[in-house]
C-alpha cells in the first residue's frame, strides 16, 4: 500500500459555465410586448424601436443608448443601423424588416428624422410625453422593459440583455449558425456567443415532463 495518494496533485478538468443567467423569452412573448405597445405615441414609437433594435441586431444596450439619428441610414434601398460597441469600434448592420418598419415609423412620427447630430434614443419630458434632446440612459431603459413587460402579462424577470439573448436564441433555433451569430452580436469568441443560446431550455422541459407521477 503507498503511503499516499498519487493522484492528490492532479487536478481535475475545470467546470465552465456555457450558459449564461440572462433570462430569455420565447418569440412569442417577445412578440406579445411589442404589440402591447400603444405606438400612438412618440414614447410607445421609441420603445417599440428600441426593443426590436435589440431582438434583430442583438445589440447591446450601452450600443443603442449611443446611437445617433445619423446612425440609422439607407444603404442599397435598405435601412442599415451603426451600433458602436465596445473599444469605439463601429459595427454596421442591416435591419430586418420588422426592424425597419419601427424604426421609419419611429424617426417619421416623431420628427426627429432629420436631426442627424441628436441622439437616436431620447428621454421625454416629464408630464408632456414629448422627447427631448436628451438620450435616454440605460438605466430608464432598464425600467421601461419592465413596465412593457408587465403591460404584456410577461411573467419572466428580465432585462435589457434579454432581448440580446432572446435574438440570438431565436436566430439558432431557425437553422442560423453558432459562428455567425457570434458575428452579428460582435462577440470575439463562440464561447460568449453559447452564453446567450438558451435553445436547451426547451429539451430540459420536456425530459422534466417525462416524470409522470
Amino acid at each position: 500500500m503507498l503511503p499516499f495518494n498519487p493522484a492528490t496533485a492532479v487536478r481535475g478538468p475545470k467546470h465552465v459555465v456555457k450558459r449564461g443567467k440572462t433570462p430569455v423569452l420565447a418569440p412569442e412573448e417577445a412578440r406579445a410586448i411589442l404589440d402591447a405597445i400603444d405606438t400612438t405615441t412618440s414614447i410607445g414609437l421609441r420603445d417599440r424601436a428600441l426593443i426590436g433594435l435589440m431582438v434583430y441586431t442583438f445589440a447591446r444596450i450601452g450600443a443603442a443608448t449611443t446611437m445617433r439619428v445619423e446612425d440609422v441610414y439607407v444603404q442599397n434601398r435598405r435601412l442599415w443601423v451603426r451600433l458602436h460597441e465596445k473599444g469605439g469600434k463601429a459595427v454596421d448592420r442591416p435591419c430586418h424588416h420588422n426592424l425597419e418598419t419601427y424604426l421609419h415609423a419611429y424617426l417619421d412620427g416623431t420628427g426627429i428624422a432629420q436631426d442627424d447630430d441628436g441622439p437616436l434614443f431620447r428621454t421625454a419630458g416629464r408630464g408632456t410625453g414629448i422627447l427631448t434632446r436628451t438620450p435616454l440612459p440605460p438605466a430608464n431603459a432598464y425600467a421601461m422593459v419592465q413596465r412593457r413587460a408587465a403591460a404584456a402579462d410577461i411573467a419572466t424577470k428580465i432585462g435589457n440583455h434579454t432581448f440580446r439573448a432572446t435574438g440570438i436564441t431565436a436566430y439558432l433555433k431557425n437553422g442560423g449558425t453558432l459562428e455567425r451569430a457570434a458575428a452579428i452580436a460582435n462577440h470575439a469568441s463562440t464561447r460568449t456567443t453559447q452564453r446567450y443560446d438558451h435553445r436547451s431550455d426547451e429539451i430540459n422541459l420536456d425530459e422534466i415532463e417525462r416524470i409522470l407521477i
